[in-house]
C-alpha cells in the first residue's frame, strides 16, 4: 500500500462511517478498487462487516484513488479515514501547502477548497459528519463545511437507518451542485438524467428518487430501472479460524460474534427473566397448515407452523396489550408499544440474527406468510441489513427444528418477551378421555419482570397455546 506524506486540497479522505444503530467498529471485507482507479460519486468502493450486518459502502465524490489505508481483514473505528481520493488530478505541477482534508459531503461546491478541521463533538456518518452536540454559533471559517452540507449528510444518514427521522433544517442551496443522496445521484445517472434539470420536491430542496422518475418519464427514452436501494448486507465466509496448536483452536471473537455475546450479557445482566413453559396438542393447527397449503388464497407463499403460531403470539398480545412494551431505564418509564415488529430469531453462517418483520399486527394471514418468507430467504442469504433488526418488540425463536423441545430463551435487548418454540412430535395425549397419538410440542415464554408480572405472562402464553389447541380461535379472537 502506498503511504501519503502530505494532504492537499487536491485530494478528499472518505471515512468510516457509522452504517447505522451507533456502531462503533467495522471490518474491511473486501475492497472493489485500487489505487489508480477513477471512482464516481455513487460507486461501491468497499464492503464491510458490522456487529450486525456486512454492508456496502458507496463514495460520494469523484476522482482516482489514491490510497487505501487499511488492508482487507482489518477492524476499523468509526471516524477513521480508510481511502484518500485524488480529486484533481493531472495537476502534480501544481504545489499546494499542506492542509487538512476536507471531508466528503454531498453538497460540496464544485471545486476542492483547503478543509476545516474535523468538528469536535460530532460523529461521522455515512457522509460527512452529524449534527454538533453543541448549539454555541461560530463564525464560519474559510473552508469550513457548510451547514447545508452538514444537513444533507444527516438526511443521508437518517435514510440509511431506516428510521425515518426528519433532516435538520438546510439553509438556501449554494449555487452550482443540486442536493440529492448518493443513491438518487446514482439512480440519475442510470437513467441518463442531468439533476440540474430535475426540480426539487424534498425538504429543503433535495431531490428525491420520485423526482428523478418524474423527470424520466416524459422523456420514454429509457425503460423502468430498478432504484438504487439502500446499502444491503451480502454474505461471506466466517474468518478462518486461528489454529494455535494440535489440541486447541483460537477464533477471534468479532462482528457477528461479538455483538451476540454483549447483547446477551447485557440483556441478562440488565432485564430479570421468568420463563414459563407449556406442553400443548396442535394436532389442530397441523391439520389447518395442511389445509392452507391447498388454499389458493395462499398460493405461492410458504404455509408452515411458524406461520400460526407468529399468528397466534399476535392474537395473544392484541388480547394483553400490556405485554408489548419497553423499559426506559433513563427517564424511568414503561413505553407502551401500539405496534409490533415481530422478531423471528434466524441462524446463519454468521451467527444468530434476529429480523423483524414491521408492523406484524396489521398484516392478514397471507401477507404474514410472505413477510415470514421473504425475511427467511433475506437471513439464509446473508442480506439481512441492519434497518430490518432494528426497532424489534416480540421474538420467536423456533429451537424445534434442531428436534429440541424447548429452552429458556434470553430477551431479545430493548424486547418484553421471546416465545421458544420447540419440536413437533408425535406422543400419546389424553384426547376426549382417551390416550391417542397426537401432534404435541412445548412452548417457552421469558419475559422481562419489570414489565411483566407472571399474571400477564401467564396469560399471554396461555392464549398462545389455546390458539394452536383450537385455531378456530383465530376467528373468534382477532
Amino acid at each position: 500500500m502506498t503511504t501519503m506524506t502530505q494532504t492537499s486540497a487536491r485530494f478528499r479522505e472518505f471515512k468510516m462511517p457509522d452504517v447505522g444503530e451507533g456502531l462503533t467498529e467495522a471490518e474491511i471485507l473486501k475492497w472493489f478498487v485500487q489505487p489508480g482507479d477513477t471512482v464516481t460519486d455513487g460507486q461501491v468502493v468497499c464492503e464491510v462487516e458490522t456487529a450486525k450486518a456486512a454492508v456496502e459502502l458507496p463514495i460520494p465524490f469523484d476522482g482516482v484513488v489514491h490510497e487505501l489505508r487499511f488492508s482487507e481483514g482489518t477492524t476499523v473505528d468509526v471516524g477513521q479515514v480508510i481511502i484518500t481520493v485524488d480529486v484533481a488530478p493531472g495537476s502534480e505541477d501544481e504545489a499546494p501547502a499542506p492542509a487538512p482534508a476536507q471531508e466528503p459531503v454531498e453538497a460540496a461546491a464544485p471545486a476542492p477548497a483547503p478543509a476545516a478541521e474535523e468538528p469536535k463533538g460530532r460523529t461521522p456518518v455515512l457522509v460527512g459528519y452529524g449534527v454538533a452536540e453543541s448549539s454555541t454559533k461560530r463564525r464560519p471559517r474559510k473552508g469550513a463545511v457548510a451547514p447545508e452540507a452538514a444537513a444533507v449528510a444527516a438526511a443521508v444518514q437518517a435514510e440509511l437507518n431506516g428510521h425515518g427521522s426528519p433532516a435538520p433544517v438546510v439553509a438556501d442551496a449554494p449555487v452550482g451542485r443540486p442536493l440529492a443522496k448518493p443513491p438518487v445521484r446514482k439512480l440519475a445517472k442510470d437513467l441518463g438524467i442531468d439533476l440540474a434539470t430535475v426540480v426539487p420536491t424534498g425538504k429543503d430542496g433535495i431531490i428525491t428518487r420520485e423526482d428523478v422518475h418524474a423527470a424520466a418519464a416524459p422523456a420514454e427514452a429509457v425503460t423502468a430501472a430498478p432504484e438504487v436501494a439502500e446499502p444491503v448486507a451480502v454474505a461471506f465466509p466466517e474468518t478462518p479460524a486461528t489454529v494455535g496448536s494440535a489440541r486447541e483452536t483460537r477464533i477471534p471473537v468479532k462482528g457477528v460474534r461479538k455483538a451476540i455475546a454483549q447483547a446477551m450479557v447485557g440483556s441478562a445482566f440488565t432485564a430479570p427473566h421468568v420463563t414459563e413453559f407449556v406442553t400443548v396438542d396442535v394436532t389442530r393447527t397441523m391439520k389447518l397448515v395442511a389445509e392452507l397449503k391447498e388454499d389458493k388464497e395462499m398460493a405461492g407463499v410458504r404455509v408452515n407452523p411458524l406461520l400460526i403460531i407468529a399468528k397466534a403470539l399476535l392474537v395473544a398480545i392484541k388480547r394483553n396489550p400490556e405485554v408489548n412494551a419497553a423499559w426506559d431505564e433513563a427517564n424511568q418509564e414503561i413505553v407502551q408499544k401500539h405496534y409490533v415488529n415481530l422478531g423471528i430469531a434466524a441462524a446463519t453462517p454468521r451467527g444468530l440474527i434476529v429480523p423483524n418483520i414491521k408492523d406484524a399486527h396489521d398484516k392478514t394471514l397471507p401477507q404474514l406468510a410472505a413477510a415470514l418468507g421473504e425475511l427467511v430467504a433475506t437471513a439464509r442469504d446473508g442480506k439481512t441489513s441492519p434497518a430490518a433488526m432494528a426497532g424489534g418488540t416480540v421474538t420467536i425463536t423456533n429451537v424445534g427444528v434442531f428436534g429440541v423441545d424447548t429452552g429458556t430463551p434470553i430477551l431479545n435487548p430493548g424486547e418484553s418477551a421471546i416465545l421458544a418454540v420447540g419440536a413437533i412430535k408425535l406422543q400419546a395425549w389424553v384426547h376426549k378421555g382417551k390416550v391417542k397419538p397426537r401432534q404435541v410440542t412445548t412452548l417457552a415464554l421469558s419475559f422481562d419482570h419489570r414489565l411483566v408480572d407472571g399474571e400477564l405472562g401467564s396469560k399471554v402464553l396461555a392464549d398462545v397455546a389455546a390458539i394452536l389447541e383450537q385455531p378456530k380461535r383465530l376467528i373468534t379472537w382477532a
